[in-house]
């Protein structure tokens, strides 16, 4: 008895298929630890085969994390409507969403892996970063370069964003939804401080803060810190 012959890929649709399977195992596992013959078998081709398309892991590795940060910058982004506060929780929701899904992963591509230190790979993280950037100031009505304290803060946050998106995959110890609050917060914290040396970037913050609702985050934080000082 025969059965009908495998649907033969195209050479870019086969790397976009391998760029896939290598994500995949790469978000689960560090890259360290995922060979090319696990990933040409969870393809169905032979390692000769994956070697035709990628000169080798380093190279495949590269590709899935040049994917991985195409989707990690989109994260960022938000139309501009609403509080400041709630586009940043929401933006921290899907921030998380990939570092859940992508934990190994995210922790290989800024901890460690066969690429770091790569030009490629410092190419991917700035890329990422630069991204973030750019879509912060857009959330915060920003056209051209930023006031060079807003640079610092925006800069400084995304930083934070990262290092704490890392330890919070060792171990988990704060519930997800408290830490994505408190990032927000935490912008919040940064900007009012430098806005206390800056009058530009002052006004700036009031226009943006007179739009937040008696709920939101950022008037939780500003309750949260006049009873702290109450106390």
């Amino acid at each position: 008895m025969t059965t009908g012959a495998r649907r033969r890929m195209g050479v870019e649709e086969r790397r976009q298929q391998l760029i896939g399977v290598a994500l995949e195992l790469f978000s689960r596992r560090s890259p360290d630890e995922v060979s090319i013959d696990e990933i040409a078998s969870r393809a169905g081709i032979s390692r000769p085969l994956v070697y035709h398309y990628f000169p080798g892991k380093l190279s495949l590795y590269e590709a899935a994390l040049s994917r991985a940060a195409e989707d990690l910058a989109s994260r960022f982004e938000e139309p501009r409507k609403g509080p400041l506060g709630s586009r940043l929780r929401r933006v921290m929701a899907r921030f998380f969403d990939f570092v859940d899904e992508h934990g190994p992963g995210f922790a290989a591509l800024m901890r460690g892996g066969p690429a770091v230190g790569s030009s490629a790979t410092n190419a991917l993280i700035d890329f990422v970063r630069q991204a973030a950037y750019g879509q912060m100031l857009s959330h915060m009505g920003v056209v051209g370069p930023a006031p060079a304290r807003l640079e610092l803060v925006v800069r400084s946050w995304i930083s934070l964003v990262e290092s704490t998106a890392l330890i919070w995959l060792d171990g988990r110890r704060v519930p997800r939804e408290e830490l994505e609050a408190q990032l927000v917060q935490d912008f919040a914290a940064l900007a009012a401080v430098a806005a206390a040396r800056d009058e530009e970037l002052a006004a700036l913050l009031r226009d943006l803060i007179g739009n937040e609702p008696g709920d939101g985050p950022f008037t939780d934080l500003a309750t949260r810190l006049i009873s702290l000082a109450a106390r």
